[in-house]
């Protein structure tokens, strides 16, 4: 998500980060105050942003860090008609209200000449003390320390605020809303751009991205989620009520203005107009645990069910293989998405088989990023970003069929059984120690 929005304000990881790969603690090169403040209106990883003064691996260090600061950087911030406070934070250690006394009081060598002001501020200052990851090995002194000046916060509470179960309309796969907007991140989704999601569901994906302010819509082949009817998700509602839908959604947070609409439509079929249409397309495709994958049947099943059905009107879906599914919707970004427009997806794994190999690939787009988020001990699923290269041509569009890694993913068309196999396993081992 950082990397994502660095490319999208400016900045860049600092060669020093290297070092401190593991550590909760990143230090930034951003080119502006402006850009940082940016960067931290969009964030819902990162906690908070400062200006830093000063580091290292001893508190020595890191006063000797501080001394060699230029003052003229410092000055502007210490003047005596100023006030200030100072925080201490640690990380994976608590320290008494003494010990944070006495780790500020030796910072008196610094040139503060303004008043402490512990309730109102004008300005912040952060010592930061990082002791390793490790709760069951926690070092005496901290392996890294940081002093800096607070500038502002990431978007942590969005979390709570835009929560799904605080939701007018929620379905059975509705996104967390913490991933979504992660997504959206992903996705660099800025101001009027135009976003879509073709298994849009109950629009949990769109309405991260209209808060970033992105015009949004989406298809889905299931005519009661796209128009709020039958059954409830949620507990102890029996059927949706009369205006449960997904306008009402974006409505319930301010954001209908950049509702477009949303379709029933089968994401396989074609149903645009030629050309690049969207900036950036966010989707979680099912992967058939709780939603069936389904695509429209053939006009021949089609006159089947309709010799059989008793009724007026009739709906005939097919299955959808999961390998289908993901080259369909790589063929439709490389198709419909502007350049430098990116896709993002979430890609069920079987982690036992899993090799970089069997991402899906397209010649047009070009793999960003490729994060996990764990489902069980034996299944996660991959957060896949994707960004438009190379514009789409007749001649690319089945050119995944001709790529030697095609046929290795078609093993993933039994993802649903191999989630459900470590359930049995289990199951079968409980019942297996119950008969000792």
């Amino acid at each position: 998500e950082i990397t994502s929005l660095l490319s999208l304000y400016g900045g860049q990881f600092s060669s020093e980060q290297e070092i401190h790969v593991n550590s909760p603690f990143w230090i930034l090169n951003i080119p502006s105050e402006e850009m940082a403040r940016g960067l931290m209106k969009r964030t819902v990883c990162a906690k908070s942003v400062f200006e830093l003064w000063g580091h290292g691996g001893s508190a020595g260090e890191l006063y000797a860090s501080l001394k060699n600061y230029p003052t003229d950087k410092m000055l502007p911030y210490l003047q005596s008609d100023s006030t200030y406070k100072i925080h201490i934070h640690t990380f994976n250690k608590t320290l008494t209200q003494a010990q944070k006394i006495k780790k500020i009081d030796a910072l008196e060598f610094l040139p503060f000449k303004g008043k402490v002001n512990l309730k109102t501020p004008e300005h912040i200052f952060w010592i930061l003390e990082d002791y390793g990851m490790n709760p069951n090995d926690v070092p005496e002194e901290p392996i890294h320390l940081y002093f800096g000046r607070w500038i502002a916060d990431g978007q942590r509470e969005l979390i709570e605020s835009y929560s799904v179960k605080k939701r007018h309309f929620i379905g059975n796969t509705s996104m967390d809303a913490c991933l979504s907007f992660i997504m959206a991140n992903h996705a660099r989704v800025k101001p009027n751009d135009i976003v879509y999601d073709p298994f849009v569901g109950t629009g949990g994906l769109l309405i991260s991205s209209a808060h970033f302010g992105a015009y949004v819509c989406g298809t889905d082949i299931d005519y009661n989620t796209i128009h709020g009817l039958g059954k409830a998700s949620r507990k102890n509602q029996k059927w949706r009520g009369p205006d449960e839908n997904i306008r009402a959604n974006l409505r319930q947070y301010g954001l209908e203005k950049y509702y477009l609409d949303a379709l029933v439509a089968d994401s396989s079929r074609p149903i645009w107009r030629k050309g690049m249409l969207f900036d950036a397309i966010i989707t979680d495709p099912p992967y058939g645990i709780r939603e069936a994958p389904r695509r429209m049947g053939s006009q021949k099943e089609t006159v089947k069910s309709a010799e059989k059905s008793t009724e007026n009107h009739f709906f005939v879906s097919s299955s959808y293989h999961l390998s289908d599914i993901f080259f369909d919707l790589l063929k439709f970004g490389a198709e419909y998405l502007v350049m430098g427009g990116r896709l993002v997806y979430w890609l069920p794994i079987y982690r036992p088989e899993y090799t970089e190999e069997i991402i899906p690939r397209h010649p047009c787009l070009k793999l960003i990023s490729n994060c996990e988020q764990m489902l069980s001990s034996h299944t996660s699923r991959r957060l896949i970003t994707m960004e438009k290269v190379k514009e789409f041509k007749d001649q690319d569009e089945n050119s995944y069929l001709l790529d030697g890694q095609y046929l290795p993913y078609r093993g993933h068309n039994s993802f649903r059984e191999k989630y459900f196999s470590g359930v049995t396993k289990r199951i079968a081992k409980e019942e297996k120690d119950n008969q000792k």
